[in-house]
C-alpha cells in the first residue's frame, strides 16, 4: 500500500493522543497532517491541505450533529477523499444512518477492537461500508429480526389465508381510509358491501375463537392484524390511487 495523508478530527484531547498512536505505531503508511477540534478548525485546515483520508469523531462540542455536516460538505466539495468515522457513539444508531446517508465510507466504533490497520487500509484501497465488529454485530442483529419479521408475515399470510387483496384492505384500514375511499383505489374491484362482507370474513379467520362475545369493529381487526404480523406497523404504505 503506498502512502497516503490523514486528517483528524477529534475534540477530545487524550483520544487524539490515543489515536494518533495507533496511526503512528500501527499504519506506517498514513501521514498525519493535521488535526482539528472543531468545525471550524477543520474548514480552515483543508483549504490548506487535502487528504486522502479524513478520520472523523461525530461528537465534536457536546453535539452529534457537526461531525454529519463535516462529512457531508467534504463529500461534496472533495468526494474523492476517504471519511471514516471514528465515534463513541456507541449507541446512537440513528447517528450511524446518518453518517451513512452523508456519505461516509466506514464506521468504527470506539469499543472493542477499535481502529485496525486492515480497517484503514480497506477504506483506502476503496472497499466501501468498513465497520468494526462490534457496529457489524449490531447490524447483524437487527438484519436477523428484520428476516424474522419477514418470515412471521409470510407464516401469517398462508396461516390464516390471507390473499393480497385482504392484506391492502387491512393495510388502508389501518392508515385511516374509509371503505369507500379504499373502494376507490386502483385495482380494488370492490364495492362498499363486498368490503363489508371481507371484514366479517376476516374477523372469522383472525380471531377463531371469537372476541369474548365483544363485536370486532374495524380498529379491533387491524390491531389483531398487527399482532399476528400480517401488517408490518413500520411499513404501513397507501396503494396509488
Amino acid at each position: 500500500m503506498k502512502d497516503f495523508n490523514i486528517i483528524i478530527v477529534e475534540d477530545v484531547p487524550l483520544e487524539l493522543k490515543g489515536t494518533e498512536g495507533i496511526i503512528r505505531n500501527d499504519i506506517p503508511e498514513a501521514h498525519i497532517i493535521g488535526t482539528a477540534d472543531s468545525e471550524q478548525s477543520y474548514l480552515k485546515l483543508i483549504k490548506e491541505k487535502l487528504p486522502d483520508l479524513l478520520l472523523l469523531d461525530l461528537g465534536l462540542g457536546g453535539s452529534t450533529t457537526v461531525g454529519i455536516e463535516i462529512c457531508r460538505h467534504t463529500k461534496a466539495a472533495h468526494p474523492e477523499v476517504k471519511i471514516l468515522i471514528f465515534t463513541g457513539e456507541i449507541l446512537n444508531e440513528k447517528l450511524w444512518a446518518d453518517a451513512l446517508d452523508a456519505g461516509c465510507d466506514g464506521i468504527i466504533l470506539k469499543t472493542g477492537e477499535m481502529l485496525t490497520r486492515s480497517d484503514v487500509l480497506s477504506v483506502m484501497e476503496g472497499k466501501q461500508l468498513v465497520f468494526n465488529e462490534p457496529i457489524l454485530k449490531r447490524i447483524v442483529d437487527r438484519f436477523m429480526q428484520s428476516i424474522n419479521k419477514e418470515l412471521m408475515h409470510q407464516e401469517a399470510m398462508v396461516n390464516y389465508e390471507i390473499d393480497e387483496y385482504d392484506e391492502r384492505f387491512l393495510r388502508h384500514l389501518a392508515l385511516g381510509y374509509t371503505k369507500e375511499q379504499i373502494t376507490n383505489l386502483r385495482g380494488m374491484p370492490f364495492g362498499v358491501k363486498s368490503l363489508e362482507k371481507r371484514q366479517y370474513e376476516l374477523g372469522q379467520k383472525l380471531f377463531p375463537e371469537g372476541n369474548g362475545g365483544v363485536g370486532i369493529n374495524a380498529t379491533r381487526l387491524v390491531v389483531r392484524a398487527m399482532e399476528l404480523r400480517i401488517l408490518d406497523i413500520d411499513n404501513l404504505q397507501p396503494d396509488d390511487e
